[in-house]
């Protein structure tokens, strides 16, 4: 970016380039070294930590806070073997009143709704879509065409992979990993059958549980720790173990209608 097609709104500072082409609002506090790119629109009373990049075509939403070292925005680098689409992406919508933790990583051609949390570490790839309030802990993966429902928690250091669906209100404890791919990144049968998780409304998966491609998770259902998930759970099930077995039903006054 040259200094031809950028302006500062404060002259005086020499450490902030901001293109021509964005738009700010008012009451925005933007620390030191940061690079605001072309297109981009920031809300009013926004906050922008040191050392921060708002990618091309960015939209920040008004009351949002971006603490230090992220890059919200970042345009994807696809390896030649990625099963990630390929083209060209708008920039990342945020809504407002979202919190983006230091050394986060949010890719473009996401949409995150109102009051959104991303911790500390963490990395949302392209073309996810999470609704109001979804908490993404510190240290999280989330990985591309992802879907996340309204409220939804995913706990530090859960790997999200590709082309996984999660509802509305589910939980998700600290280092479960979902998978989506039965044959490991070998034979091109693999582009056929690659399939993420499905985890319904309510669904609560335990601490370090692993989900294998395209089971689904019912509403309401509960995945104790250390599970491995082989096969589609019932709604309002309780499953344990290696492989995971149903063992009873959810009690009823820990189903969300009753809390």
């Amino acid at each position: 970016m040259s200094a031809s097609d950028t302006h500062i709104p404060d002259p005086s500072r020499t450490d902030v380039i901001v293109a021509a082409t964005a738009r700010l609002g008012h009451d925005i506090r933007i620390g030191r070294f940061v690079v605001i790119e072309p297109g981009v629109t920031i809300g009013d009373g926004c906050v922008i930590g040191n050392h921060c990049t708002i990618g091309e075509d960015a939209v920040i939403g008004a009351g949002t806070r971006i603490a230090d070292f992220a890059f919200v925005g970042k345009r994807p680098a696809l390896a030649k073997s990625s099963t990630a689409a390929r083209g060209t992406l708008a920039g990342v919508v945020l809504g407002e009143d979202c919190s983006v933790g230091s050394h986060t990583v949010l890719m473009a051609g996401s949409v995150y709704g109102d009051e959104c949390v991303v911790g500390d570490n963490a990395g949302v790839r392209e073309r996810c879509t999470l609704g109001d309030r979804v908490v993404i802990g510190r240290s999280v993966t989330v990985e591309n065409d992802t879907t996340i429902g309204d409220r939804t928690r995913i706990q530090t250091g859960a790997y999200i992979t590709a082309y996984v669906t999660i509802a509305e209100d589910v939980f998700i404890a600290p280092m479960v990993v979902t998978t989506n791919d039965n044959f490991m990144g070998r034979t091109e049968k693999r582009f056929e059958l690659m399939e993420g998780c499905t985890i319904r409304r309510g669904a609560r998966i335990g601490g370090g549980a692993h989900l294998l491609p395209g089971v689904e998770i019912g509403e309401e259902a509960f995945v104790a720790t250390g599970a491995v998930v082989t096969r589609n759970v019932d709604p309002h099930m309780v499953v344990v173990g290696v492989p995971a077995k149903p063992v009873r039903e959810v009690p009823a006054e820990e189903l969300l209608e009753n809390q």
